[in-house]
């Protein structure tokens, strides 16, 4: 047997509510003489109970979407446990396989046909009065956004200590080359290679006609100091974070982890965009 002894099933119950797919991929798998566990993921599935099963697991299969796998893969980095994500979404740009090749897909990769796509992740960190008051991991993005009033913002971000860009805008955002395919992309910003050593600055609804997307070494720190900003949010991943407050400020650098997804033999990343892409303006979907 390969190195994937012991499989960790985490399933979006939304995504399969009877958990048919669940329960057969399990059976499947264990047939198999592996052992399996499995986590289904509610808004009350507690985010340590996640990571617990990831350290005890040595490959973690996703069922969801794009939305799963990040939240998967957040609390499974420090791990390092590798993922493979089962697209029951829209879009899938980070899952490896449809649901009609669920079966096809677990196979070859616990036969061992496999490659392993690491990926660059962000640590945001809000400091607050001088002291760092909370900090996230973040594989696709962290965004700072204007509050619910319909009044702009002045983003300045530093580089490096080094102020690249000042406009108003509704905010920005500071994605990985993975998260350029998601809502930096919806903000005008460009699709990277995730094998690029980079991060991105794109600004939101900017007003002005020369503001850019901006794209800086990944070894670069970002900082995003709030000033008298009156009403702002701090969103990672689309899925945590919380209001920042005047004085605050967002600081944006490598994270020491990355997540680790499973692909099969012959992966290719403009294979992905092509077909996502295409199927997307086919259908009218948005990421």
């Amino acid at each position: 047997m390969d190195g994937f002894a012991r499989v960790l099933i985490i399933t979006n119950l939304d995504k399969d509510p009877k958990l048919h797919l669940t329960a057969g991929l399990g059976e499947h798998i264990q047939a198999g003489g592996r052992e399996m566990r499995q986590l289904t993921l509610t808004p009350e599935t507690g985010d340590d109970r996640l990571a617990e099963l990831a350290r005890w697991a040595d490959i973690a299969i996703i069922l969801g979407g794009d939305g799963t796998l990040l939240r998967a893969a957040r609390r499974a980095a420090a791990t390092g446990t590798p993922l493979l994500g089962i697209n029951l979404g829209h879009l899938g740009f980070l899952t490896e396989a449809e649901e009609p090749e669920a079966y096809e897909a677990v196979d070859e990769i616990l036969g061992g046909r496999y490659t392993l796509d690491e990926r660059l992740m962000l640590e945001v960190s809000l400091r607050r009065g001088g002291k760092v008051h909370a900090t996230y991991l973040a594989l696709n993005e962290a965004v700072i956004a204007k509050g619910p009033l319909a009044r702009m913002i002045e983003v300045v971000a530093y580089v490096d200590n080094l102020n690249v860009a000042t406009y108003p805008a509704d905010g920005i955002i500071l994605a990985t080359p993975t998260g350029s395919t998601a809502y930096s992309l919806s903000a005008g910003g460009p699709v990277v290679h995730p094998n690029l050593d980079v991060l991105l600055l794109t600004p939101i609804c900017p007003h002005t006609l020369y503001a850019r997307a901006l794209m800086v070494s990944a070894q670069s720190e970002v900082r995003v100091p709030l000033g008298r900003c009156l009403s702002a949010t701090l969103t990672v991943d689309g899925q945590e974070g919380t209001m920042l407050e005047p004085g605050d400020e967002v600081v944006v650098t490598r994270a020491a982890v990355a997540a680790r997804l499973v692909r099969r033999e012959g992966w290719s990343f403009y294979d992905v965009v092509r077909r996502k892409f295409q199927g997307a303006s086919l259908r009218g979907d948005r990421q």
